[in-house]
This record gives structure tokens, C-alpha cells and sequence, in this order.
């Protein structure tokens, strides 16, 4: 019965200090005590607020004076979509349900307002049969002959 003695306790395994305790001064003292090893290391901008931080790219960006935008629709184009969407009787609802986009679309590419997209281009075109691309610009489209 020596096995089951009530006064004698064992443990199987002890577990180690949790990170805020390995972390504390106490913690630090008493591992260089034992003549452990102990790793120090600086974490780079921790605990700062990096957000509004001035870097040195921000003088440089604050030189800058060339104005950055996309190109739109040139309002001639606007127009010659205009024209040819009254020539064939449609409105702006009209012709944008023929070319699966929304109204507001035809409305900012007559306006002049649209950042061109040669797909929606393309579609209308198609639709108005004028040219609204490249050289030639309101012009009737011509029917490229298929190749075989």
C-alpha cells in the first residue's frame, strides 16, 4: 500500500509561465538568476501609430502637380449617340435595354460624363449603326464582310 500514500503527491507535469508572466520584470530576474538564456528583441514602430506617420515619400508626392483622371467620352461622341438615338426614334430607356446596360449609363456617355468602355462602345454602335470609335466618328457603320 506504499503506492497509495496519502501524504506524497505527484506531479506529471508542471506547465510553464504564461506569456505576461515569462514577460514580467520578476520573471526576467529570476531566469538570469538560474543562468538561463534570454532573448531580448525590439519590435519595429510597436505600440505607435504608424497611420499619420510622415514618410519621407510625402514631400515628394506633395510636389507632384500633375493631375491624375480618366479619360471620358468626348462630348462630340455624346452628341453623335444623341443624334443617332433620335434618328431611329428610341430613348435613352430604349436603347439601353437593347444593349443590356442601365439608362444612367447612355445618359453619362451623352453627357460626356462615362469613362469609355469599348464593349458598351461597341454594343451601341452596333445599335445606332454609326461609328463612334477611332477615325471616322459618326459615320454609318459598314458591314465587314464575314471571312469563310
Amino acid at each position: 500500500m506504499a503506492e497509495s500514500d496519502w501524504d506524497t503527491v505527484t506531479v506529471l507535469r508542471k506547465k510553464g509561465p504564461s506569456a505576461s508572466q515569462a514577460k514580467s520584470k520578476q520573471a526576467i530576474a529570476s531566469a538570469q538568476r538560474r543562468g538561463d538564456d534570454i532573448e531580448t528583441s525590439k519590435k519595429w514602430s510597436a505600440g505607435q501609430n504608424k497611420q499619420h506617420l510622415v514618410t519621407k515619400n510625402t514631400s515628394k508626392l506633395d510636389r507632384e502637380t500633375e493631375e491624375l483622371h480618366h479619360d471620358r467620352v468626348p462630348h462630340e461622341v455624346g452628341k453623335y449617340i444623341q443624334q443617332g438615338r433620335q434618328d431611329k426614334d428610341m430613348t435613352q430607356k430604349d436603347l439601353a435595354t437593347k444593349i443590356n446596360e442601365k439608362p444612367q449609363v447612355i445618359a453619362d456617355y451623352e453627357c460626356g460624363k462615362a469613362i469609355p468602355n469599348n464593349q458598351v462602345m461597341g454594343k451601341i454602335e452596333r445599335v445606332l449603326g454609326l461609328k463612334l470609335r477611332g477615325k471616322d466618328i459618326g459615320l454609318p457603320l459598314e458591314a465587314k464582310p464575314k471571312k469563310k
